[in-house]
């Protein structure tokens, strides 16, 4: 895909169903929003991804986040472009529970080998903050 022609929803499903490993697949993702400003992921919360207590577990919250961010980071690029998490600092601030979390992410800043994204991580329904996230990402 060239620089000059926009990245669709349906582009950037594909390229998660496609790339990504089969247990990050296995999050049950969905693309909801795809743009040059921010990308938005949906993940169903279900039983295999719940910890003790029965909340969605970290690591599932930090691959969510994780995912998002490179996508977003794609998105701002306009191109599939090669990304590798050179940092995630993930912040958990109150128990993941209900139907879904929605993960909105953003590119802060990119340069030209570096990239440097946000997310924020919400449970669909009542819209409260779950856990938050920063990521650096190397472009070669």
């Amino acid at each position: 895909m060239s620089s000059t022609a926009a990245m669709s929803v349906t582009d950037a499903q594909a390229l998660l169903d496609e790339n990504f490993a089969e247990w990050v697949r296995a999050l049950d993702l969905t693309v909801t929003d795809f743009c040059p400003q921010f990308t938005v992921l949906h993940m169903p919360l279900a039983p295999h991804l719940a910890r003790v207590g029965g909340i969605v577990s970290g690591q599932a919250l930090a691959a969510l986040a994780d995912t998002a961010m490179v996508l977003a980071a794609v998105a701002h690029a306009g191109e599939m472009r090669m990304f590798a998490t050179t940092d995630l600092h993930t912040q958990f601030l109150r128990p993941g529970v209900g139907s879904a979390i929605q993960c909105r992410a953003e590119v802060v800043r990119a340069g030209k080998a570096l990239v440097f994204t946000r997310a924020e991580m919400r449970e669909e329904s009542s819209d409260k903050l779950v856990a938050t996230a920063t990521a650096t990402f190397y472009a070669p």
